[in-house]
């Protein structure tokens, strides 16, 4: 994956970049740093990957209206907000819209990277989850008008005789359906097809 293990650093502090920059880089990370919130914005793309450090106040655009921006333009990389003790209610209200942690100055080494660290684990987590919601989706397309409405019954907990009667076919019928279903959602088991059915329901909500 393109980016996964970047830091961006974005911060008007020239002495902060550099110490931030030496410090993930001395533990494996490529590191981009910036010296403004417009700076990140004109490199910013949706495919970027990594995490995003930043601090709260700058000149300019600062670290709440850099995250807004980016949610706004589909760019959900995570950002850690770094800030001073005055302004953690900026640092909240940051996580209100989409930040994925505040660090207050002073701030210990390990404390950071574990910060970004974490926000990385769990941004991979939901690439994945979104890729597996896709594929789920793409077989949910692939069924029949008649497979689509065995699948719903089975999903609602329904036997294969009660689903013959609601849909007005026979119960061999439904149990070729049901086969049908099975195999096109690739799924190992019952449990298995709920499941993939939920998470796909799950991400049809707004």
């Amino acid at each position: 994956m393109v980016d996964a293990q970047t830091i961006h650093i974005v911060d008007d502090d020239s002495g902060v970049r550099h110490s931030l920059a030496f410090l993930f880089e001395s533990h494996g990370f490529s590191v981009k740093t910036y010296e403004s919130a417009d700076h990140f914005l004109e490199a910013a793309s949706a495919e970027l990957r990594g995490c995003l450090i930043t601090d709260v106040r700058m000149p300019g655009l600062g670290g709440l209206e850099l995250i807004q921006r980016l949610r706004e333009q589909n760019i959900l990389i995570p950002a850690i907000v770094i800030t001073g003790h005055g302004d953690i209610p900026l640092a909240v209200e940051a996580m209100k819209h989409g930040a994925a942690d505040f660090i207050e100055k002073p701030f210990e080494d390990t404390q950071i990277l574990g910060a970004a660290r974490s926000a990385m684990q769990g941004h991979a987590a939901q690439d994945e989850r979104l890729a597996e919601r896709t594929a789920i989706l793409e077989r949910i397309a692939s069924l029949t008008k008649r497979e689509r409405e065995v699948l719903d019954g089975i999903v609602a907990g329904h036997a294969n005789k009660i689903v013959a009667f609601d849909l007005g076919i026979s119960q061999r019928t439904v149990e070729v359906y049901r086969a049908n279903v099975m195999t096109k959602m690739q799924a190992g088991s019952l449990s298995d097809l709920v499941r993939m059915t939920l998470l796909a329901q799950s991400s049809e909500k707004p």
